[in-house]
């Protein structure tokens, strides 16, 4: 289980409603999220809607050791459980002035009860009391909210002081997880230079042996949203209350940077392992089906018959092979077509009727002369005839 504070000994930066929000953006992705309330003002209690004096007990009597861890922790839903408190909280720092070891009775209890949930977020009140300490010695990480102005820079200094000193001496596993801005303005000039300091700061820090030296300036900018301001009238989340809100898509993104993202990974080779395996399985018996094939030498073995039946197949074989020249007689008209012949001709046609015309005048008169010589002939033969 990671156990987180969420802490800035500033007020009015966003602490309670990133504890919420946080914690119900874990939840959405199927985490299981325990909310502690350290607050005397006791707002996260009021988020979910919950009475403070309704009597049931919460981490006032877990550290006055009044009442047990089970009858403590009340159930939101089936994801998200919390551990409220009321306004009697603020005397627990007079009543444990002579604790011994008051600084780690939350963690006792805590460790007593074996909580099986994946996240542990605590809300810290303002403050480097004995609730704040309680909550450093609890923890593992520390995440700070943080809004962009002078004042609040100047508080962050003077916190991870705190850390640093609880880390040496009561909790050596505390480190600073890292910072996110809320309430961002990216807009405004004083906003990036905060950016700016607090980003030079945390990188000089890399190689010295201090909790923040692994700390970082998360990349989720937590806009200002006036649903995040309405949500807790409703006693309700900002995924119960505006789920498609800007507050809803920041904080969820804000949630994806703290899963880790390494789990996913070898599940996804795995699952394609195994379907080269199946596609692999059927391939074996696919070849016996080629083996089959081999039955086409089995014509081979029935040959005998075969002979006699072929030249039977050859003979009509035979006529089929006439039809092939008949195709062929079609061929001579083809070159029969071409009518390049008689376009020649026309033209020689059309020269000798002009021709012949001409010279059959002529003979007309050489016909003339032949009657003239016809009187000459009868004298001949008729003297012959009388005697």
């Amino acid at each position: 289980m990671r156990s987180i504070a969420v802490l800035n000994q500033k007020g009015g930066v966003g602490k309670t409603t990133t504890t919420v929000n946080l914690g119900a953006a874990l939840a959405e992705r199927g985490a299981k999220c325990i909310l502690v309330d350290l607050d005397p003002q006791a707002h996260l209690t009021a988020h979910f809607g919950i009475d403070p004096k309704d009597g049931t007990p919460g981490t006032y009597e877990l550290l006055a050791g009044t009442a047990e861890l089970k009858d403590c922790i009340r159930t939101i839903d089936k994801r998200i459980s919390v551990i409220g408190t009321r306004i009697d909280l603020a005397a627990a720092e007079v009543e444990l002035a002579n604790t011994i070891a008051r600084e780690l009775i939350l963690r006792d209890t805590l460790s007593a009860g074996n909580l099986k949930y994946d996240w542990m977020l605590m809300d810290c009140p303002p403050s480097l009391g004995v609730l704040t300490l309680n909550a450093l010695c609890t923890a593992r990480e520390v995440l700070i909210p943080l809004q962009a102005h002078f004042l609040g820079l100047q508080g962050v200094g003077r916190l991870f002081e705190t850390v640093q000193l609880v880390a040496k001496r009561l909790n050596p596993e505390l480190t600073v997880l890292g910072l996110v801005l809320s309430m961002h303005e990216k807009g405004t000039r004083l906003a990036a230079e905060v950016v700016d300091d607090v980003d030079r700061f945390l990188t000089e820090s890399r190689n010295q042996d201090v909790p923040w030296r692994h700390a970082r300036i998360f990349s989720t900018r937590i806009r200002r949203n006036v649903k995040l301001a309405e949500s807790p009238s409703y006693g309700k989340t900002i995924f119960q209350y505006a789920p498609k809100s800007h507050g809803a898509e920041d904080y969820l993104a804000l949630a994806a940077e703290l899963l880790p993202p390494v789990k996913p990974e070898p599940i996804a080779p795995a699952a394609v392992a195994a379907k080269p395996e199946s596609v692999v399985t059927p391939e074996p018996p696919a070849k016996p089906v080629t083996k089959p094939k081999v039955v086409h030498s089995a014509p081979p073995a029935v040959p005998a018959p075969t002979p006699s039946v072929a030249p039977a197949i050859a003979k009509p074989t035979a006529p089929t092979t006439p039809p092939r020249p008949a195709v062929a007689k079609p061929r001579p008209p083809a070159p029969v077509t071409p009518v390049a012949q008689p376009v020649p001709a026309a033209p020689a046609a059309v020269v000798p009727p002009a021709a012949i015309e001409k010279p059959r005048p002529k003979p007309a008169p050489t016909r003339k002369p032949a009657p003239a010589s016809a009187p000459a002939s009868p004298s001949v033969p008729e003297p012959v005839a009388s005697s």
